[in-house]
């Protein structure tokens, strides 16, 4: 006698259910890629843009800022080379952070994703004027400007991500895994850079002040990824569709 063990639609759903949670980031794993990727943008960009790029500008003296990234170009080039690794961590981190807090809200968890994948295309378009700049150094007006240009595309571009911070701390205060003080702190970093991006765009001769002071909620969120992310799910969730059709 034949023993019946499922219809092909169920062993297929099963199939299906087996292949997201072999293919999906867990919780744990998305905290771990987002705090690993975070810290290792802090040193990549804190390099680039403090040890390789600004010590060879000086502000407003051109033939000395050409002078200066000519005597040391591979230097300069390293930190054009780093930024874009920066920008494809941005990506990762993104992802990584959408994933944890999606199942707090979907909709806003995405909305906050978006903006850091599009801040991130915003700081690659700053990032080819300093590539520009290069190519320019025989004409060291016209690469003063290009590097200007940097600065001003990528500050501006410092909304989208104080509106992803923004995002992120609403996400991290409603979570119920995450002290609401995370929350707070991401809340109010991101209203720095805001404040900062606007500044620039309305405020002649405005320097970035508040991010200066308000970075706090970004060191905490990485901290808090690497050290209590280990305490998150370490199984993949299913989506309400996949849970209904099994």
């Amino acid at each position: 006698m034949k023993t019946l063990t499922g219809s092909p639609t169920e062993a297929a759903t099963s199939r299906l259910v087996a292949s997201r949670r072999s293919t999906a980031w867990s919780q744990r794993t998305s905290a771990l890629i987002a705090g690993s990727a975070l810290a290792l943008m802090a040193v990549l960009s804190g390099f680039a843009v403090f040890g390789a790029i600004a010590p060879l500008i000086t502000a407003g003296d051109a033939e000395k800022t050409a002078t200066a990234i000519l005597g040391s170009e591979w230097l300069f080039r390293s930190g054009i080379a780093m930024l874009i690794v920066v920008v494809l961590l941005d990506v990762v981190v993104a992802i990584a952070l959408f994933r944890v807090f999606e199942r707090v809200d979907h909709g806003i968890s995405t909305m906050a994703a978006s903006f850091r994948i599009v801040y991130a295309a915003v700081f690659l378009v700053a990032i080819l004027q300093l590539s520009t700049a290069v190519t320019l150094l025989d004409n060291p007006e016209a690469a003063l400007r290009a590097i200007e240009s940097f600065y001003t595309i990528w500050y501006i571009g410092l909304i989208l991500f104080g509106v992803h911070l923004l995002l992120e701390g609403y996400l991290a205060y409603r979570s119920g895994f995450m002290a609401k003080i995370f929350g707070v702190l991401l809340v109010i970093a991101g209203l720095g850079y805001v404040a900062d991006g606007f500044g620039i765009v309305l405020i002649p001769g405005f320097t970035t002040t508040f991010s200066a002071f308000t970075f706090v909620g970004e060191v905490a969120l990485f901290l808090w990824l690497l050290i209590k992310g280990r305490t998150l799910p370490a199984t993949p969730e299913l989506s309400t569709e996949t849970r209904t059709t099994s």
